[in-house]
């Protein structure tokens, strides 16, 4: 293994790490909506910190955004898809539970945006052994998600709390908003991916292939803000919480350190992305969304979320834990 896979997954660990934490700071926001969090949220991690991160880091900004218009369209159009995803999550982990929901969400997102920029892209770089060792790990990454995911649907059942008398028809609708929002969820990473046109316009103009890469999130990150502000003006406005901003000024904290966590994910993610080569953007997506899942479920462990979960659940949960160890390993391991 090379020192620059070593950092590449490394920066991928912290990355997901961060991620996979980035919602907690909502918990401690005693009096705004959920609309006012994700309004706030929206405007610094999808708005302000890309684009200071980019001033900051990128030498001639202005100029690597002189391009065809066509060339920013795709990150600009990806993103926007993915902002609707955003907002589809919240609705099917509403109707469905967080097992379910979450199972299908982000098992076809970490799936799909693995898998996409490899074939679309990527195919070149990678030998036949490589690629059958790449769809090994992916395969167990989709199993221990599943399994993970089957553990808290054991646990929300013995708990009482999941979702299960709503109408057969309506559960279906449910199931297919969640099955789009999971072929939305990756489109973030397309927008990195198949914005690379930015990046390396930066390199002509004199970056590092690592800063280039905060070029690329301002105009991706745009198109995801739109979708994500009118969603939230909507509620703000139809549930009155504009006057909650006046009300707890002091809660505006915690939103912007969610928007910190989160941007500070991505932007490490982008690193990672160079350092792990021509495969960056596929294998650097899929590991970056299991330590996002593993950090998300070790810190719902020491948070007491698990306590009192039946043995069968914990079961589950340990299953689905070594198999995203599992892909992880054939992820990094993945040879040519």
């Amino acid at each position: 293994m090379t020192r620059a896979l070593v950092t590449g997954i490394g920066l991928t660990m912290a990355a997901g790490a961060m991620s996979g934490n980035c919602m907690l700071p909502m918990k401690y926001a005693r009096r705004w909506r959920p609309e006012n969090v994700w309004f706030v949220f929206s405007i610094v991690s999808l708005l302000v910190l890309p684009w200071a991160l980019a001033f900051a880091l990128v030498h001639r900004l202005i100029e690597v955004y002189r391009l065809p218009v066509r060339e920013l369209m795709a990150p600009l159009l990806f993103g926007a898809g993915w902002g609707i995803a955003q907002i589809l999550f919240g609705v099917s982990i509403r109707r469905l539970g967080m097992s379910v929901g979450y199972a299908i969400i982000v098992g076809l997102g970490a799936v799909l945006g693995t898998l996409v920029p490899l074939f679309v892209g990527q195919r070149a770089f990678v030998s036949n052994a490589g690629l059958v060792r790449i769809l090994a790990g992916v395969s167990v990454m989709a199993l221990g998600i599943g399994l993970t995911a089957r553990g808290g649907q054991v646990r929300e059942r013995a708990a009482a709390v999941e979702i299960s008398d709503e109408p057969k028809r309506s559960y279906v609708t449910a199931i297919l908003l969640a099955m789009l929002c999971g072929l939305l969820a990756p489109m973030l990473n397309y927008a990195f991916a198949f914005g690379q046109d930015l990046a390396v316009k930066a390199v002509q103009l004199g970056n590092s292939p690592v800063a280039a890469a905060y070029a690329v999130w301002p105009v991706a990150l745009l198109g995801g803000l739109i979708p994500n502000i009118a969603y939230s003006v909507h509620l703000l406005q139809r549930n009155s919480s504009w006057a909650a901003f006046d009300e707890s000024g002091q809660d505006v904290f915690w939103p912007a350190l969610m928007g910190v966590l989160w941007m500070g994910a991505f932007a490490l993610y982008g690193m990672s992305a160079v350092y792990l080569g021509a495969l960056g953007t596929s294998i650097g997506w899929g590991l970056f969304q299991i330590f996002m899942i593993m950090t998300a479920t070790f810190s719902g462990l020491l948070t007491g979320e698990w306590r009192g979960a039946s043995r069968r659940a914990m079961a589950l949960l340990a299953a689905g834990m070594a198999g995203l160890i599992g892909a992880t390993l054939l992820l990094s391991f993945r040879g040519r």
